[in-house]
C-alpha cells in the first residue's frame, strides 16, 4: 500500500475532502496517511479528521501526524501540497490592504496581480525546500501541487528540482458542469477538450455526440440568461469565441478591462466581488472551527462523500493501472507551440502505472495564446525573480501585469512593490 503525505494538513477541510476520496477506493483503504503541517492546533484537528473519516468509511489505514516534514516525507509514494505562506493574516491581508492605498483592488490576488506576484515570492522557496526534502527521502514521489498561484510555483520547481509534479485545479471540470446547467444538458452526455494555463485555459471543444453545444452557449449569452456571478466570462466568449475554465471573478483581475477604480459602473454592471478573498478566507476559518468543535464534542457524523478533485484518481490509476484523463499543470515540452517552450501549461494528461502522459494539443487559437501571453510574461518574471534573487524581476513582473498596468504608473508599480516588500518582511527571501 502506498504512503501518501499532506504536506500542509492543517488545511482541515480541504484535506478532509481528498481523505475521503481517496480512502472510499478500496484499493487504498488501507494506506500509510502521513499528516504534515507547523500548526500544531491544526494538525489535531486534521488527524481526528482523519481518523472520523476512516471510522465512517470502515477503513482502516494508518494514520500519523508530525511537525516533522522529513519524517512526513520518508518512504512517500505521493505528496499532497495544500499551504499558504503567510496565511490569510498577515499575508493575504497585506496583499489586499496595500494595493488599495494606490486604488488597485483585486478580488482573489493568489494567482495573478501584484498579490499573485507576492504570493508566488513567499512560496516558491519553501516549496523547492520541501522537494530539496523529496530529492533525499522519496526521489520517486509524485507530487500533487495544489497550491496557488499554480502556473508559478508548478514552473518554479521544474525548473530548480527533478521531482515529479502536477499542479492541479477544479477549474476545468468544474465549469463544465456549471456549462451544462447553463444550456440544459446533463454533464454525463458532454465531451470536452480543454487547454491553455491554469486559469486561463479555453474549452476548444464542448460536444455532444460529436456535435457542439457552443450555439446553445451564445444562445445562454444572446437571450441574457447567463447568472450574475458569471458576466465576466460569457463577456470575455463573446469576444474571444471561446469559454474560459476559471471563474469570473478570478478573470477579473487577470485582464485590463473589468476593474477600474474610475468606472464603479462596471464593477456594478459585470457583478465583480472585490476582495472576495477576504471574505472566503472568514468563512474557510469559521468552517474549520466548526469542524473542530464537532469533533471535540465526540460528534457522530461527518460528511464524507467524493469530490471533484483529481487527486484521488491519479493516485488509484497508478496504483491499480485502470486509465483515466485528468488535467494537470506540467512543463510545455511540446505541448502547445504558441506558447513559450517550458512554460506551465494546463492540459489533458492520461494517467495510468506509467504516470502522468500530458496530451500534445498543438496550436491554440491565435487570440487565446495571445491572451495567455500576457499572463505569462508575469509568470516568467516572477518565477526569474524567486529563482535568481533578483530584485529588479520583481518590478518587471509588476510592470507588465495586465491589470496593474491598467491603473497605475511606473513610479506608483515601483513604489508599490517597495511597499509590499517591507510590509511582508521575514515571509520573503532577501532579492538584492
Amino acid at each position: 500500500m502506498p504512503k501518501i503525505t499532506f504536506l500542509g494538513a492543517g488545511s482541515t477541510v480541504f484535506a478532509k475532502n481528498l481523505l475521503g476520496d481517496i480512502l472510499s477506493f478500496p484499493e487504498l483503504s488501507s494506506s500509510t496517511i502521513s499528516l504534515f503541517d507547523i500548526d500544531e492546533d491544526r494538525l489535531k484537528t486534521s488527524e481526528m479528521v482523519a481518523h472520523k473519516a476512516a471510522e465512517i468509511l470502515g477503513v482502516k489505514p494508518i494514520i500519523e501526524a508530525t511537525t516533522d516534514r522529513r519524517k512526513a516525507l520518508d518512504g512517500a509514494d505521493y505528496a499532497l501540497a495544500m499551504f499558504q505562506i503567510g496565511g490569510y493574516k498577515p499575508a493575504s491581508v497585506i496583499d489586499f490592504e496595500i494595493p488599495k492605498k494606490y486604488g488597485l483592488r483585486q478580488t482573489i490576488a493568489d494567482t495573478l496581480g501584484i498579490g499573485g506576484i507576492m504570493r508566488a515570492l513567499r512560496t516558491i522557496p519553501v516549496m523547492i525546500d520541501m522537494c530539496r526534502d523529496m530529492e533525499d527521502v522519496c526521489p520517486d514521489v509524485t507530487f500533487l501541487q495544489y497550491v496557488n498561484p499554480m502556473a508559478m510555483n508548478c514552473w518554479a520547481l521544474s525548473r530548480a528540482t527533478s521531482i515529479k509534479t502536477v499542479g492541479l485545479c477544479h477549474s476545468v471540470q468544474g465549469t463544465a458542469v456549471q456549462l451544462a446547467n447553463d444550456i440544459g444538458v446533463p454533464i454525463e452526455e458532454i465531451n470536452y477538450i480543454s487547454a491553455g494555463i491554469n486559469h486561463m485555459a479555453f474549452y476548444l471543444k464542448f460536444e455532444r455526440n460529436g456535435e457542439s453545444l457552443y450555439p446553445l452557449i451564445k444562445e445562454v449569452l444572446d437571450t441574457n440568461r447567463q447568472p450574475d456571478w458569471n458576466r465576466v466570462r460569457y463577456e470575455l466568449f463573446r469576444r474571444v469565441g471561446y469559454f474560459v475554465t476559471e471563474s469570473s471573478e478570478h478573470l477579473s483581475e487577470y485582464v485590463p478591462w473589468f476593474i477600474k477604480r474610475d468606472r464603479p459602473d462596471l464593477i456594478e454592471s459585470f457583478n465583480i466581488p472585490l476582495d472576495e478573498y477576504i471574505t472566503r478566507c472568514e468563512r474557510q476559518i469559521a468552517e474549520w472551527q466548526s469542524v473542530r468543535q464537532l469533533l471535540e464534542s465526540g460528534v457522530e457524523d461527518m460528511d464524507v462523500k467524493r469530490s471533484h478533485e483529481y487527486g484521488s484518481y491519479i493516485i488509484h490509476s497508478q496504483e491499480t493501472g485502470q486509465p483515466r484523463v485528468i488535467y494537470g499543470n506540467v512543463p510545455n515540452h511540446g505541448l502547445i507551440d504558441n506558447l513559450p517552450q517550458g512554460c506551465c501549461v494546463e492540459v489533458p494528461c492520461l494517467v495510468d502505472k506509467s504516470g502522468i502522459q500530458p496530451t500534445k494539443i498543438g496550436m491554440l487559437p491565435p487570440q487565446l495564446a495571445a491572451l495567455m501571453q500576457t499572463n505569462i510574461n508575469v509568470q516568467s518574471l516572477t518565477v526569474e525573480a524567486a529563482l535568481t534573487g533578483k530584485r529588479e524581476h520583481i518590478y518587471h513582473a509588476a510592470m507588465l501585469d495586465p491589470h496593474t498596468a491598467a491603473e497605475l504608473d511606473l513610479d506608483q508599480i515601483w513604489s508599490l512593490v517597495d511597499d509590499m516588500i517591507a510590509a511582508h518582511g521575514s515571509w520573503l527571501p532577501e532579492f538584492h
